[in-house]
């Protein structure tokens, strides 16, 4: 298989992947625990960044797309990382890189933008929500994406 073949394969399945994952952000968000969806946020304040007059009513409509496609990446990451320690079992490689996407951001990049406060800092609940979300949507990279047989 050619490597854009491999990186379309693995971007469709980082796309699924986060959809399994926004089924848990969703039962949060029912639940009464999730609040405004990160992702949301996340998309409000880059195109509030960005100069777009009325960002929360356009968030609303582009996170979907925004989260799909930042979970398409990932998963044209998680492809590469698969195939260089293709040893190391999905289900287990899977989640700890669905905890370190969670990791970069939460602890990382979004509280260091403002955008939300880390973890500790965040609403009761939310980062159970966000962490089983990422651990959904590493096992289910985990499970899509395997390594090549020789």
């Amino acid at each position: 298989m050619g490597a854009m073949t491999t990186g379309l394969r693995d971007a469709a399945s980082g796309a699924i992947a986060t959809v399994a994952m926004s089924a848990v952000m969703i039962g949060g968000d029912r639940a009464g625990i999730l609040g405004e969806p990160p992702p949301t946020t996340v998309t409000r304040a880059a195109l509030r960044e960005a100069g777009v007059e009325h960002p929360a009513e356009a968030a609303g409509l582009m996170a979907p797309l925004a989260h799909l496609w930042f979970g398409a990446v990932g998963g044209v990451v998680f492809g590469l990382v698969r195939r260089l320690v293709p040893s190391v079992p999905g289900w287990t490689l899977g989640p700890l890189f669905g905890l370190a996407v969670y990791g970069v951001s939460y602890k990382g990049w979004i509280p260091a933008l403002g955008i939300l406060p880390p973890p500790e800092d965040d609403r009761p609940g939310r980062p159970a929500v966000m962490i089983a979300a990422h651990i959904i949507y590493g096992l289910a990279l985990g499970w899509l994406i395997r390594p090549r047989k020789a």
